[in-house]
Formats: structure tokens, sequence, C-alpha cells
């Protein structure tokens, strides 16, 4: 299905004119990549598959590159190297199985887990879209109705590339939108201890020198649906409130300005030389690097 759908083999899954493109393709999305974690982790599946299988605490920088790179693989490569991304996520995820320690939501402690369940899969997937949206729309004018759809309708394809059935798929954006706001509602989704140690250790600079700076907290926590913020950690009180306000409104000003080898990402940089007969120069191998810790995309 994914196949049939691609634009080509070198402009791969969505192309140049696709929604997916111009909105993945803006550095701003990192922005929202914290809520997106927090989100995914609020799924008891989630934190024990990442708390007993990933490297995540000891090496926070090579899981931001090995998300990204798949991701941005997946949208920006070509129909094979997006085809075996996929493939490659799958195989992953089809080794991460096991039993949660602790009742966490609905579920209760003992129950068993897998990765590459449907349900789970769907909830992984729609946080990394409706995210993306959310973080896009913070700095840049929102979607057109029309755009929304189109970028819908190919996050149906995207969620192809997870093993995702389409029948699991919200068709439309409301539809999309009653989803994610429903299952933030639900039982499904609790921060579990295991959540909270995850998302403590990380925004506490675990494994990395670096500290995350105070008005990112803000910002994500200005995304996060009120019920999880104090849950993980967070406050929003008028000060938080404040200091997103701030770097928002300056962000806003100088995001536009900015050249596009730091406003778009390295692999869409990539995609557009390769769509251009070029080699990637040097500028685009380093935003590669910051992005996805490599050179160029693979296969």
């Amino acid at each position: 299905m994914v196949r049939a759908g691609a634009r080509g083999a070198e402009a791969g899954i969505f192309g140049p004119a696709s929604m997916m493109w111009r909105v993945d393709r803006e550095a701003a999305v990192f922005l929202g990549a914290s809520r997106a974690l927090l989100l995914q982790l609020a799924h008891p599946w989630v934190a024990s598959a990442i708390a007993e299988h990933s490297r995540s605490l000891a090496d926070p920088v090579g899981r931001f590159h090995r998300t990204f790179n798949i991701v941005f693989t997946m949208v920006f490569g070509t129909l094979d190297q997006a085809m075996e991304a996929a493939r490659r996520l799958h195989r992953r995820h089809a080794g991460i199985a096991g039993t949660l320690a602790e009742a966490a939501g609905r579920f209760a402690a003992g129950s068993s887990y897998r990765a590459n369940d449907i349900a789970a899969l769907r909830w992984v997937h729609a946080t990394l879209i409706e995210t993306a949206l959310l973080a896009h729309e913070l700095v840049l004018p929102p979607l057109a109705p029309e755009d929304r759809e189109r970028y819908c309708a190919e996050a149906r394809l995207f969620g192809g590339l997870f093993g995702i059935p389409q029948a699991s798929l919200a068709e439309h954006w409301k539809d999309f939108s009653t989803y994610c706001e429903a299952m933030c509602r639900s039982d499904t989704l609790a921060v579990s201890e295991a959540a909270a140690g995850i998302a403590g250790a990380l925004f506490g600079g675990a494994g990395t020198w670096l500290a995350v700076p105070s008005w990112y907290r803000a910002v994500t926590a200005r995304l996060l649906p009120a019920r999880f913020r104090g849950p993980y950690g967070f406050a929003y009180g008028d000060e938080e409130q404040r200091e997103a306000e701030r770097a928002l409104s300056w962000i806003r000003r100088v995001y536009p300005l900015l050249p596009a080898r730091l406003r778009f990402v390295g692999p869409y940089q990539e995609a557009q030389n390769r769509l251009s007969g070029r080699r990637s120069d040097v500028m685009t191998e380093l935003a590669n690097r910051f992005w996805i810790g490599q050179p160029g995309m693979t296969g």
C-alpha cells in the first residue's frame, strides 16, 4: 500500500510537494520533541519498554539521533531508504516485549506488553503527527483546513510504515484530533514511576553535559495536556507562562529570518540535493550530523 502511494523512487514516499515535507523540514519541530516523548512515555507499555530495553538514559543524544534518523529517513529518504528504515524499526520493535513491573492506568502489574502492538503503535504515531504540527504552528502561520486534510491523509501513509493498518487510522483531521483528545483523557495513559523516572533523568541531563534550558521546560509544559504536568514534575504557573511566551515571542521574530541552512533540517537539505542531482556538501553533512548523528540518511 505504501509503495503504491509513494511519489517515486527518488522522491520517496511523500515528495517535495507534500505537506509532510513542508511541516517536517522545519527545525521548529524540535520545540515539540519533548512533548511527543512525554506523551509516549505516558503509555505504560512505552515507558516499560524504554526502561527495560533502551539505552536512553545512558545515551540520550544517541537515542535522539536514532529516532530522528528513522523518522526523517521515512519522510525524506528515497523509496528504498524509507522502506528499509520501516523494516529496521519493525525488527527492532519485534524483539521488545515483557511484563509491567507496576500497575499504571488500566494496566495491571504483571500484564504483558509488546512494542509492535497496533494500539500502542497508533498512539506513538499520533504523538509524532500531532506534535509536529503543534510545534510548526507555534512559530509559523497555521495550515489552511485543506492543508490539514492533506497532512492527515499523508499521515495515514506514514502510519503504514509503522505497520499500522489503514482501518486503525483516522481518515480526517477532525477524527484524528478526537482520537488524540480521547486518549489524553483516558485511563490508557498514566504517568507511571518508570515514566516519571525516565523524564526526570532526561530533563536533569542524564548521560550528557547539556542542561535543558528553563525556557524549553516552560515551552514543553505549555504544550503538554494539563493532567500530565504535575505527574512529570512540570510547574506551569504565571512565571513559567511568562517565560514560555517570552521565548516564543523571540523565536517567532527570528525564526522566519533564518537562512535555509539553519531553518531546514539536514535530511530535507539532503533530499533537495538528491532531487537536484547534486551531492551533499559539507554544510548539509554537518546539519545531518546534528539531526541524525551521521553525514547522510541510510537505508
